[in-house]
């Protein structure tokens, strides 16, 4: 049985827009969900569907732990995190899904 991956992500709407942060199973299945806005969610409601972070871990419990303490975290610190790795707020869905949507 292979290794199951767990991940963090953050989600935006825009530049600088409205953010939201997950925990998942399956980054590339999830971020699908939200852009085919399949799920009723707070994302839909405020077109929260770029991908411009994430954090890969091996560990459900560790990743759970990741996302409450993002959560917390003011936004200020969330956008430096994002701009840190990704300063053009680039939707990083396309180069893990291999060019889709």
């Amino acid at each position: 049985m292979g290794t199951r991956s767990y991940y963090v992500d953050i989600l935006a709407s825009r530049i600088g827009g409205t953010l939201y942060i997950g925990v998942t199973n399956d980054l590339i299945r999830r971020v699908a969900q939200h852009k085919a806005k399949l799920i009723e969610s707070f994302t839909e409601k405020y077109d929260v569907v770029r991908l411009v972070y994430f954090e890969q871990f091996d560990d459900a419990a560790n990743a759970i732990l990741r996302e409450k303490r993002l959560k917390k975290w003011n936004r200020t610190w969330k956008i430096r995190l994002i701009e840190e790795n990704n300063p053009n707020w680039n939707d990083l869905y396309p180069g893990i899904a291999g060019g889709s949507f």
